[in-house]
């Protein structure tokens, strides 16, 4: 069976090189149509931990409390902010981007309400409050004043102005959309029943369903999000002559990460094409081995860009990189063919070029498989990681390599068929001179190559007990972005970026969110009079005699004469308070930790119902007892409730909500260690019950992904050394050849990652990926050397001999190979995202690391461990 398929393989290739070619290129326009399909994900789905309950968590709060996204737009005048000039300013902004479609309304120092320029009373407050928009018109307005508000007010302070006066921003509200947190819910859900017990016929058409319709909204709403972003950058370019503006938001961000995926293609692409012509030309200096390899790479990479558009298999920030690697390891594949193909050319000269190509590709085909194999080991390794862009970047190298082989063991050989003879026979180049060099070396000083080798080790490991995952997001972007710089001033200006929430709930039994809550008698049962909440005869609601008649508020214009605040209902419509939180005393606990927050440095603004307790007690000019509470409550406006209460109180569920945004910029920040903190702090001195405090947000997602990092590294490693090892062992039938072979390229890997410890460089969802692709493609280089020495050694029986041979033979493959690896790495730090830049330096730093190795350390160890059997 085995020859029939080498037998048609041949016939096909050699025998019928045109009409093979064409079929590939038919194959390949095939999927350049779909080119047009091919997908980027930016989204929080494509950038999180496979089955995140804390991200199913946050989307369930952010549903309940109608937390949407947003757009944030800051506003720096280059005036005075409170001229009436600059707000007009400002008011025509507002209104512009007010009209942009999906924007639900917008929070501005024009629009909230004003309570302390000058301070209202209660009675104000239940009949609607003026904004700076509304004072401006009637003409009725002190700056000065409303600018104190603005720094001072625990609703505003850090949130609408800056610590300098100057800065402000305008929050652009976006329509929220349930059926889109719903579908993505179901979708998760299914998923993991899927893996954990399995699905029933109709749950797996379900999840088929529910997938498809998720995708196609994706999509939908993605395009509507880029768009929205591109038209409200077009707005506040206008604007730009008179203030310095930025836009910030997760919206932007992902809307620019697209942007940042598509141009680093682009770049990418086409500096490694560039290079490829150049390095080819260098190499080998016949127009037939520059085009060979370059058009091998590109019908391999369309070929697998179109089969991932066809599927719907979306790109993400991660896995975009896999073009650039593609085209660098189809470009090193390439090399070792047409190499050889020229030393065969250069041996026998008389032969036909039939059986030139049939020898390379018998010699050849094996080392080939066997490099492909351990560099797929590699990547099937990141499957393991648990991080799902991280996931699908090593499943798409998984594909696209298998497609590089098959393309490169095709087009190479039939290419050769085809193409003109050309003018000349190899007669060799300077390369061999130069790989001697280090195996003279090697010969000369192997006891420093050990010594230098023992000493890298022991520093590697150094450095990686001093690896880090903590680094912050906005050093993911240059400087020169505005991603950077809009979240620079949101940071230190406007309270900080990542959001943190805190969901405290009553009792530890959580509660349906359908299920009535009865609230005890006793509840408030720390008042000396009795229950304020206890429900009176019926048509009563006399207060005559009550403690609470003292100093009432609304003794001149008592807006709640005709309404009993404690009736079920009834025609006034009036709803029962029924919350522990909205009480002096869960007020006072909701207060502590609220100024608790706000201590901790790397904590910014903080917003809780302790800034309504605040300002009912500054304008009743004394704390509110629990009565005066109850009457303020029904008597909000819904606009004035939306504001101060409904954003961080849920009646039913008997749980307040504390959220504040974290500073990125803090040099202290430590994300785990505040993370531990507040949810130690909360259970240990606050006395609340574990399970009745739960963290959610940005940062809590962002730092199980940072922290599941180093769980990653280790599993990816631990994966790819096992498995490569086990392929060693099949490979060299022998236990010395296959620690020979690994070493080098565990060295290598391992004074990268030392390396990055000892300078500071944290682990990211790319660097995480550097020590496995390193040794699985460095271990490219130790397969083809091994194999060239067995060769070389069984010939002469020498170890010496066949150092020097295998050098001036292999080691001129292994060199191009390693530079063109190399050098196309480096390209990488063209991209605009720095872990990319980060990621392409590294692992070409990896890969130098590997071929010095690989020509030094490693025929070092063949000398003296000698694996070989004895020399004659």
């Amino acid at each position: 069976m085995l020859a029939t398929l080498i037998d048609s393989y041949f016939h096909c290739v050699l025998r019928r090189p045109a009409i093979t070619l064409s079929v590939v290129v038919l194959l390949v326009l095939t999927a350049a149509s779909q080119l047009p399909h091919l997908k980027i994900d930016a989204s929080a789905d494509a950038l999180t931990l496979e089955y995140d309950q804390d991200l199913d968590y946050f989307r369930e709060i952010s549903k309940r409390y109608q937390a949407s996204d947003f757009l944030v737009v800051t506003y720096t005048p280059k005036g005075d902010l409170f001229d009436p000039d600059t707000l007009r300013h400002l008011t025509a902004l507002r209104d512009d981007l007010l009209a942009v479609g999906g924007v639900s309304s917008a929070n501005s120092i024009l629009d909230v309400p004003l309570l302390y320029s000058p301070p209202v009373s209660l009675l104000e407050v239940t009949r609607g409050l003026q904004s700076l928009s509304d004072k401006v018109a009637d003409n009725d307005v002190d700056f000065a004043q409303v600018k104190q508000e603005f720094l001072a007010s625990p609703l505003y302070k850090d949130m609408l102005l800056g610590p300098d006066g100057k800065t402000t921003a305008i929050l652009l509200n976006l329509a929220s959309d349930d059926h889109y947190i719903s579908l993505v819910r179901e979708r998760d859900g299914l998923r993991m029943k899927r893996d954990e017990t399995g699905l029933s016929p109709a749950e797996n058409l379900r999840l088929e369903a529910v997938t498809e319709e998720f995708l196609a909204l994706r999509t939908l709403s993605a395009e509507k999000s880029h768009q929205r972003v591109k038209e409200v950058r077009g707005i506040v370019g206008q604007y730009g002559s008179e203030a310095t503006i930025f836009l910030g938001g997760v919206s932007m961000i992902t809307a620019d990460m697209v942007d940042f995926i598509r141009s680093d293609i682009v770049v990418f692409g086409s500096g490694i094409i560039i290079f490829l012509v150049a390095m080819l030309s260098i190499i080998f200096r016949q127009w037939q081995f520059v085009v060979l390899p370059l058009v091998t790479c590109l019908l391999s990479l369309v070929l697998m860009l179109g089969f991932l558009a066809g599927i719907d298999w979306r790109l993400t920030v991660i896995s975009s990189n896999f073009v650039a690697l593609l085209l660098i390891i189809c470009l090193a594949i390439t090399i070792h063919l047409i190499v050889r193909f020229r030393e065969y050319s250069g041996q026998r000269p008389q032969a036909s070029r039939t059986d030139k190509l049939r020898a390379t590709v018998q010699v050849m085909f094996h080392p080939c498989l066997y490099t492909l194999l351990t560099t797929l080991v590699a990547f099937v390794s990141l499957v393991v990681s648990g991080i799902r862009p991280v996931i699908d970047f090593g499943w798409m190298m998984v594909i696209g390599m298998g497609i590089t082989f098959v393309m490169a063991f095709i087009v190479i050989p039939a290419g050769l068929m085809i193409l003109p003879a050309t003018n000349n026979h190899y007669t060799g180049d300077n390369t061999a001179a130069f790989t001697l060099k280090f195996s003279r070396f090697t010969e000369k000083f192997g006891g420093l190559i050990l010594v230098a080798g023992i000493v890298a080790a022991i520093t590697s490991v150094i450095g990686i007990r001093q690896l880090e995952v903590e680094n912050r997001f906005i050093d993911y972007f240059h400087p020169s972005t505005e991603i950077h710089q809009g979240m620079l001033v949101i940071d230190q200006q406007l309270g900080g970026t990542a959001t943190l929430d805190i969901i405290l709930r009553q009792g530890a039994t959580p509660v349906s969110d359908k299920e009535p809550i009865a609230v005890a008698s006793d509840e408030f049962s720390g008042e000396d009079s009795a229950d304020p909440f206890a429900a009176p005869a019926a048509g009563t609601g006399d207060a005559a005699g009550d403690e609470f008649a003292l100093g009432d508020p609304f003794a001149d214009d008592d807006p709640f004469s005709d309404a009993d605040p404690f009736a079920n209902g009834g025609e006034t419509g009036v709803k029962p308070v029924s919350s522990y939180w909205f009480t002096q005393g869960g007020l006072e606990k909701i207060q502590q930790v609220h100024e608790y927050l706000e201590s901790l440095s790397q904590v910014g603004k903080v917003q809780s119902l302790a800034m309504a307790y605040q300002v009912i007690g500054d304008l009743n000019q004394r704390a509110p007892n629990d009565f005066e509470l109850a009457l303020v409550r029904q008597a909000l406006t819904d606009d004035i409730a939306g504001v101060l209460i409904d954003p961080y109180l849920n009646d039913e569920l008997r749980e307040t909500r504390l959220t504040m945004r974290v500073r990125e910029t803090d040099p202290n920040l430590q994300r785990a260690e505040l993370l531990a903190k507040i949810k130690t702090t909360l259970t240990d001195d606050f006395g609340f019950a574990p399970e009745e405090v739960q963290l959610t947000g940005v940062l809590v997602l962002y730092n199980n992904m940072l922290q599941s990092l180093f769980r990653s590294q280790i599993l990816t490693l631990g994966a790819v050394f096992i498995g490569i090892m086990l392929m060693f062992l099949v490979l060299f039938r022998s236990l010395w050849l296959s620690l020979i072979a690994l070493t080098p390229n565990l060295l290598a890997a391992s004074v990268v990652l030392g390396g990055m410890g000892l300078v500071g460089i944290p682990l990211d969802m790319m660097t995480i990926t550097i020590a496995a692709i390193a040794v699985g493609i460095g271990v490219d280089d130790a397969i083809h050397y091994i194999y060239r020495f067995r060769h070389e050694f069984s010939r002469e029986k020498n170890y010496r001999a066949a150092m020097h041979n295998s050098h001036a033979s292999i080691g001129q493959a292994m060199y191009y190979t390693s530079v063109t690896v190399i050098v196309g790495f480096s390209i990488l730090a063209l991209s605009k995202f720095i872990p990319s830049i980060y990621f392409g330096l590294l692992t070409g730093l990896a890969m130098l690391a590997a071929i010095v190795a690989s020509l030094t350390l490693l025929p070092k160890l063949m000398l003296v461990i000698k694996p070989l059997g004895k020399e004659l």
